[in-house]
């Protein structure tokens, strides 16, 4: 049965064209398409799409609210268009805080290097994106997790004081054992989903936390820092967008600045951050097997790994390299990503030594850490 698909925009042309890109694919089918966020409610509620493309900037209701308001009443999958603009990343970033999935660029040329190879993308993150319909659907309606909450103070204290309800899910966690291992760096690679993913992970951390931790997110160049702020003003930890040059230093986390790579240089304590053009070849900028295979040559046994959720198989190659080093490789596991392609490549591989919910991945980084 093919996926069925709402198209949500205020532009007739851009409701048209994109339309169109979907019903080329025999596995997806446009039911109906909206013109602004209220009639995107409407129609949500009423016809049930399996996904829904939603843009940012719309009257009578924008998107970010519509958003809201359709994760409220009946949970969909929805991939949002936004501009490559720093006001386009917090809004699509707030997108995602309210619950869509995952963003592209409003502008195909921003998506892919040549148009047929943009029209597969959009076509493949619909695909995708509609795997999670049936989780959505079976799910109480409930508030997005942890963003949408009130903007939290800068200080520390009131930060860990918003977490408190947070803290009885930890009761019914597995005990977990730590493995007896050292290290001297956390990196964490991911894609599609990662944005909601990764502020899971980093919120839970202390600000003691013992090393410096690597952020490797797949995210147009002007995304990066506006996510790295967003991040700092919610984590008891340190958060930057990666700059070169950069001496690593504990309790703090470096996110790959996108459109560059990330690389190590150094050893240790007096390791720095290499951030440079790269190959245009590489498929992604910022890629995690760069960034992971740079790490090995650096930290080599001393690297805990995670691989979270994300289309492809970015991770598994430098994984691979981490593992044959002797460090610790981790994976997100099926149930809780919103794309199982990379934690499941890195599995498939027999290169991960644990499959963890997201929910519990924070609190098993600190029990392997003996904290």
């Amino acid at each position: 049965m093919a996926v069925k698909v709402l198209v949500v925009d205020d532009s007739s042309f851009f409701r048209r064209r994109v339309s169109e890109i979907i019903s080329q694919d025999p596995m997806l089918t446009v039911i109906d398409t909206a013109q602004n966020g209220r009639e995107a409610v409407d129609k949500a509620i009423s016809l049930r799409p399996d996904v829904i493309t939603m843009d940012i900037e719309m009257p009578v209701l924008d998107g970010i609210s519509a958003v809201r308001e359709i994760m409220a009443k009946c949970p969909t999958p929805i991939l949002m268009f936004s501009s490559l603009t720093h006001e386009g990343a917090k809004a699509t970033l707030d997108a995602l805080d309210a619950g869509a999935l995952d963003f592209l660029p409003k502008k195909f040329e921003d998506i892919a290097r040549d148009k047929d190879e943009a029209v597969r993308l959009l076509q493949q993150r619909v695909k995708e994106i509609s795997r999670k319909r049936f989780l959505m659907s079976s799910a109480r309606p409930k508030a997005p997790e942890p963003m949408t909450r009130a903007p939290l103070s800068s200080s520390a204290a009131s930060r860990t004081a918003e977490r408190v309800p947070e803290t009885p899910r930890m009761t019914t966690a597995p005990a977990f054992k730590r493995s007896g291992k050292t290290y001297q760096l956390v990196a964490i690679g991911t894609s599609t989903g990662g944005p909601v993913a990764l502020q899971n992970v980093l919120t839970k951390l202390p600000g003691d936390f013992p090393h410096p931790i690597l952020l490797i997110q797949h995210m147009p160049a002007t995304f990066t820092a506006a996510f790295a702020a967003r991040l700092n003003g919610l984590c008891q930890i340190g958060v930057k967008e990666a700059e070169d040059g950069d001496v690593l230093k504990p309790g703090h986390a470096y996110l790959a600045p996108g459109g560059k790579q990330m690389l190590l240089e150094g050893r240790g304590v007096g390791a720095r951050i290499r951030i440079i053009d790269g190959n245009d070849k590489v498929n992604y900028k910022p890629c995690v097997d760069i960034t992971f295979a740079s790490a090995a040559k650096t930290y080599a046994d001393k690297v805990l790994a995670i691989v979270l959720t994300g289309m492809g198989a970015d991770g598994r190659d430098g994984a691979k390299l981490l593992k044959e080093q002797g460090s610790t490789i981790w994976a997100q596991d099926e149930a809780s990503c919103v794309v199982y392609g990379m934690p499941q490549a890195v599995v498939k591989a027999g290169i991960a030594s644990e499959s963890l919910p997201l929910d519990k991945v924070a609190q098993r980084i600190l029990v392997e850490l003996g904290r």
